[in-house]
C-alpha cells in the first residue's frame, strides 16, 4: 500500500479547521505555498475571507461553519468532496481554553469545551474519513496540547478535552493501520497564538483575575506560529503519529515518562500565575 511514503500535496486538498487564525491560519499559508488546494473550516467568515484572498495558489473554498453542529459538520463534508475530488490531509487545528479550578467552572462551561475541543474534532474526522480512505494515501493530524500529556491545576476542562482528543487519535490510528490512512497527534507548547487570551474563563472568575492569569501563561509562549505550522505540516507530510513542537513540549513529554505521578511538582512554580484565578487584584 505504500503506507508510509511521504505525500505531495500538490495539486491534492488538505481541510484544515481554525483555519481562520492562529495556528490554522499559518498551516493555511505554509501548505498553499507547497502547491494544496485547501479547504478551510472556520465559524469567522470574514476571517476566512481575508486568509483567502492572501494565499498563493486557486481552487481554495471556504467553509463557515459551527463544529459543534454535528449535522451541518456532516452536510459539510459532502460540500468538501463535491469541490475536492481528492481529499488528502485533515489538519484540526479548532479549539478554545478554559480558566477556573473546580469550584468556578459550571458543568455547562465544561459541556462547552468538550463539545468544541472534542467533538468538534471526532464528528469532522468521522464524516471526511470515507473520502480520505480513497485516496491511495492520506494523513489526518489532530492538533493536542502538552495539556495532553500532563494535566495542570486550573486547567480541568482543558486538560479534560485534550486528554479525551488524545485517546480518540490513537485509538483512531490503531483502528486504520492496515488502510491508507494514517493517523497522528501534535502536542504544541508555548506558541505566540492569541488561544489563552481570547479564550473563554468561568462566569464565577473575576474578569480582571482572569485576565491576569491568561496574560501570565501568554508570557510563557515563545515559539512563533510560522515555525510551529512548518513543522505541523512536515509532520503531516511525513506522515508522523506523535510530533512535538517547542521545547517545552518535548521537556514534559520527557517529565511526564520519568515521573508519571509526581511530573506536577517541577510544573508547578512556573505555572502558579497562569493557574490563580482566585487571587483578587490588589
Amino acid at each position: 500500500m505504500g503506507r508510509m511514503q511521504r505525500l505531495d500535496v500538490r495539486g491534492k486538498t488538505s481541510v484544515i479547521t481554525g483555519a481562520a487564525s492562529g495556528m490554522g491560519a499559518e498551516i493555511a499559508r505554509e501548505l498553499a505555498r507547497r502547491g494544496a488546494r485547501l479547504a478551510l473550516i472556520d465559524r469567522n467568515a470574514d476571517g476566512l475571507a481575508t486568509l483567502t484572498a492572501d494565499l498563493v495558489g486557486a481552487g481554495h473554498t471556504t467553509h463557515s461553519v459551527d463544529l459543534t453542529d454535528d449535522v451541518a459538520v456532516f452536510e459539510l463534508a459532502s460540500e468538501i468532496e463535491a469541490a475536492h475530488p481528492h481529499v488528502q490531509t485533515l489538519i484540526t487545528c479548532a479549539g478554545s481554553s478554559m480558566l477556573g479550578d473546580i469550584s468556578q467552572v459550571t458543568m455547562e462551561e465544561m459541556r462547552w469545551l468538550m463539545d468544541v475541543n472534542l467533538w468538534g474534532t471526532v464528528n469532522i474526522t468521522q464524516a471526511l474519513l470515507p473520502a480520505m480512505r480513497r485516496e491511495r494515501a492520506a494523513h489526518i493530524t489532530h492538533l493536542v496540547s502538552i495539556y495532553g500529556l500532563a494535566a495542570p491545576a486550573g486547567r480541568i476542562p482543558y486538560a479534560m478535552s485534550k486528554f479525551a482528543v488524545r485517546g480518540f487519535t490513537e485509538s483512531l490510528r490503531h483502528e486504520l493501520e492496515r488502510s491508507s490512512v494514517t493517523v497522528g497527534a501534535v502536542y504544541p507548547a508555548g506558541v505566540k497564538t492569541g488561544i489563552i487570551l481570547h479564550g473563554r474563563y468561568a462566569a464565577a472568575i473575576d474578569p480582571a483575575v482572569a485576565q491576569r492569569a491568561a496574560a501570565a501563561q501568554a508570557q510563557m509562549y515563545h515559539t512563533e506560529p510560522a515555525d510551529a505550522a512548518k513543522r505541523i505540516v512536515e509532520a503531516t507530510l511525513r506522515r508522523k503519529t506523535r510530533t512535538m513542537v517547542g521545547r517545552e513540549a518535548r521537556l514534559v513529554d520527557i517529565l511526564t515518562r520519568l515521573t508519571p505521578t509526581h511530573y506536577w511538582g517541577p510544573m508547578r512554580r512556573p505555572l502558579r500565575e497562569a493557574i490563580d484565578t482566585t487571587t483578587p487584584i490588589a
